[in-house]
Formats: C-alpha cells, structure tokens, sequence
C-alpha cells in the first residue's frame, strides 16, 4: 500500500532511492535537500543530484538553509502528517521534532554494515581499511550518529581493484531495494528492529586533505587501499623536488626497499613502503603538469635511484 512519505536526501547516492519509491508509487509529498551550491571558477549555483532528479519526476522541492529552528518548515513539513520521513546523505542532523513527527520514523539508509562505520563517509573508509565486505543498512533515525535500531541489513563484495566511485553506484543500486523492502516489512510489520551493538562500532569521518597524504611508513597494501578508498577526492599524494606529486595509480609489489625510497628496476619507478613492501608507480601527475606514465616520469624528470619523495 502506498505511504505518504517526505523525502530527505542530496548526493548521487541519495537518487536511486528516490526514483524507486517514485516508482513503487509510494506518495512523495516533498523533497528536502541542501540548497544550491556555487561551483567551478564561475561559481554558478548548482543543484544537488537529488534536486536535479525531483525535477525530472515533478516532486516539490524545499530547500531550507537551516531546519532545527525553522518555524516554517516545521509547519510545512506537519501538514503532510507523513507516515515516514526517508534520509538518504542529507548532509543535516535532524532535529528532534522531525524524528518526532512520522508513527513509522525517520528511516535512514546507511552504506556500510552498522554498527561498523558510522559518519559521513563509510564506503570511502571500508576500502581504505581494506575490507572485502561492505553493505547497506537501513535504520530508524534517533539522537545519535548512527546508532539507531537497525532495521534491515544486505551484504555486498568489494572487488579487489574497486574505489569509491565504483562502489558507491552499486550500493545506492541495492540500498534503493533495500528501502523498498523495509518500508514493506514495517507495513506489514513483520521487521524487528534490534539495537546496535555498540561495542563493534567503528567511525568513518568527513574525509580531510591530509588523509590523501602518503605515509611510506604503511605498508603498500594499505597506501594501494587508501588510493582505492579516498577517490575522487583527496585521492593519495606526496612531495617529489619540493612540489606535489598526485599518485593516480600504483600497484603493490614485495620487493623491499627503504620506505620512501624510488629505485628504478626493469625501467620502472618502484617506491619503498613500510614492512618490507614496495608500490610500482604507475601512473603519475606533478604540480602544474599533465599526467604521465611511470616511464614517461622516469624520463622526464630523470628521478635518480636513492632519491626519496615526501621531500
């Protein structure tokens, strides 16, 4: 049966849900997501993908600089009388007179198998920790960050060779059925939400600049998973003469070499990391050049053997 819903969300992740319930006719009375944010060197105003998709499917759309303390909203956002409100990576904490509002909640889907990786950026950190296994939960909003009652739960592989970007459309794929099939089991009332078990959770922060900084300390596993993981942004980089080097792609290799040492074997750039590992570096980009093949580094900068980068 169709439920009046209030759809929350902003990012590319957040569109396969939308669509869906658009599709299982469930009745979307309003689209919240982030207002319009200035990009690129004009700094025109541009819509969130989700914005971008209620467009296409004729929903009403609010956007509120702020909601905890907007009379307003609050107002218009009661009138609806939803059955539940659908958070999908709004980007806001919500307050609690919206957790207070729906009988079936505010109904999160979270890409990561909670209680392991709360916060902002779980499929980001599941590659960066080099986990095989990730997954989509759906759970009931409370007060916390992600420690609602988990509703239901589906698994997912990471590919070896898997980043952020590949990853990401698949779990919004399946965490979009995901939240069909949990608005179906609440109806029916055949789902028993069960606490989070607190003692195995695990954080997965915003993303920093200086997480893409490469410790040659790690092993080269680790840096390669961290490549993988913080892609589009901030991605893995490090220092060669003084000046940026952006790694775009590496491949881990046993040969030992001291860490953050290149040394130059079969006309290849190796580099030395931590635990007696190494990363062949393949593709590369320089401050203010373009990017390059290993080989066309090696010859383009004529990088010595012993030469360290971080420097």
């Amino acid at each position: 049966m169709p439920l009046d819903l209030i759809f929350c969300g902003t990012p590319r992740f957040a569109v396969p849900t939308l669509e869906k319930l658009f599709a299982a006719r469930h009745r979307i009375h309003l689209v919240v997501t982030q207002p319009d944010r200035p990009k690129g060197r004009g700094l025109e105003l541009v819509p969130s993908p989700v914005k971008d998709s209620a467009l296409i499917l004729s929903l009403p759309i609010t956007q509120p600089d702020r909601i905890k303390k907007n009379d307003e909203f609050r107002a218009q956002l009661t009138s609806i009388k939803p059955d539940a409100i659908i958070v999908v990576g709004y980007g806001r904490i919500i307050p609690q007179w919206m957790l207070d509002l729906p009988p079936l909640g505010n109904i999160n889907l979270h890409a990561s198998l909670l209680p392991k990786y709360r916060g902002a950026a779980p499929i980001q950190w599941a590659i960066a920790n080099g986990e095989a296994i990730t997954g989509n939960t759906t759970m009931r909003i409370d007060a916390g960050l992600d420690t609602g009652d988990i509703l239901l739960q589906q698994k997912l592989a990471i590919a070896p060779d898997d980043t952020a970007e590949t990853l990401a459309p698949r779990l919004a794929a399946q965490g979009a059925d995901l939240m069909i099939d949990t608005l179906s089991g609440l109806q029916a009332g055949t789902i028993e939400p069960r606490e989070q078990d607190n003692s195995q959770s695990s954080l997965a922060p915003i993303l920093k600049k200086e997480d893409g900084q490469v410790d040659f300390s790690r092993p080269a596993t680790e840096i390669y998973n961290r490549l993988r993981g913080f892609q589009p942004w901030p991605g893995a980089y490090t220092k060669f003469r003084g000046k940026n080097l952006q790694l775009h792609k590496i491949q881990p290799i046993t040969t030992s070499i001291p860490p953050a040492e290149i040394r130059i074997e079969h006309h290849r750039p190796l580099v030395g990391c931590g635990h007696n590992t190494s990363l062949e570096l393949l593709e590369l980009q320089l401050e203010g050049k373009k990017r390059t093949s290993g080989k066309e580094f090696l010859q383009g900068y004529h990088a010595k053997p012993g030469e360290k980068l971080g420097m």
